[in-house]
């Protein structure tokens, strides 16, 4: 099956991974994966991508166009690209009118609807969603030695070391709160770390090197972070955000706060406190695996072609 991957193209490292690995793990299936990557931002931006997406799919010869995003949705929708799954992400499907304009467009364009978390379909309760989180990569995102990793990135053995598991220049990112809380916890031997410009492939050691990771994002969809650093056996405290409640069910060594510094450093310091060797967060999100998650695309695929 041929399938075209719609998404936008913005970031400087182009495609999204959490895109390409979905569309590795599709093509270790036995898919064929071809990309449209959205150049500009705002309605302008991506309507001026429309005929060279048009022409894209009129010479590629797709058996289905997967689009990832809201926007890539409506972009796809009025291109009339068929059949079209289209993946919502994050928390903007609460926005009241993108909300209103997913109906519209759900009805008149899309054939199937897929979002990351149960919230994200409550919130989308009109219309029938299906959910499929996004995979996490457990080949890749894996427990290391702690000190081993620390010392591949240079980081000061004797300190504790807090990983703010986003880019801190995004504001519903949430950085202030994060640092605000470190700066209550007693004494001077934190160092906290983000992972604003980290390439992929030292994301791992990131993970496996901090005590704890920090996540206070103002909204999210299914955060992969999360799943990530689950997969690396980290201890996390992060807020109630998108399907964070539902990861952290019954594992040890993730804690949830509240958008309160006091609790924060509160779960922080229990998080310090908890025995490395009874967290079993890996154990929870061995089901998100990247190849599973392909899996279950796999079937949404068959049964929008098979209509």
């Amino acid at each position: 099956m041929n399938v075209l991957f719609v998404s936008s193209g913005n970031s400087k490292k182009g495609i999204s991974s959490l895109v390409f690995e979905q569309g590795e793990s599709l093509r270790s299936l036995g898919y064929e994966i071809d990309y449209y990557l959205i150049k500009g931002k705002g309605l302008k931006g991506y309507l001026n991508n429309l005929i060279s997406l048009r022409k894209k799919y009129k010479l590629g010869n797709y058996d289905i166009v997967h689009a990832h995003n809201i926007f890539c949705g409506f972009l796809c929708g009025i291109a009339f690209l068929k059949p079209l799954v289209v993946s919502l992400m994050g928390w903007n499907v609460q926005i009241f009118y993108l909300k209103y304009l997913i109906y519209i467009f759900n009805y008149l364009f899309w054939d199937i609807c897929i979002v990351k978390s149960k919230s994200m379909q409550l919130a989308l309760k009109r219309m029938k969603t299906k959910i499929i989180p996004n995979g996490v990569d457990i080949n890749i995102f894996r427990p290391m030695n702690k000190k081993m990793a620390q010392e591949y990135l240079n980081w000061d053995v004797e300190k504790y070391h807090f990983l703010f598991a986003a880019d801190p220049r995004i504001p519903i990112k949430n950085f202030s709160l994060c640092k605000q809380a470190i700066s209550t916890l007693p004494g001077d031997q934190y160092i906290l770390h983000t992972l604003g410009d980290v390439e992929r492939r030292y994301m791992p050691y990131y993970y496996n090197a901090c005590n704890v990771v920090i996540f206070t994002s103002k909204g999210e969809g299914s955060p992969n972070v999360i799943k990530e650093a689950m997969a690396c056996n980290c201890k996390i405290v992060s807020v109630a955000v998108g399907d964070v409640p539902e990861r952290f069910k019954e594992v040890k060594g993730c804690f949830l706060c509240q958008y309160k510094v006091e609790d924060i450093s509160k779960k922080i310091i229990e998080a310090l406190n908890f025995p490395d060797k009874e967290v079993n967060s890996r154990q929870a999100i061995l089901s998100l695996n990247s190849s599973l998650i392909g899996e279950k695309l796999s079937e949404v695929y068959r049964l929008v072609t098979s209509r």
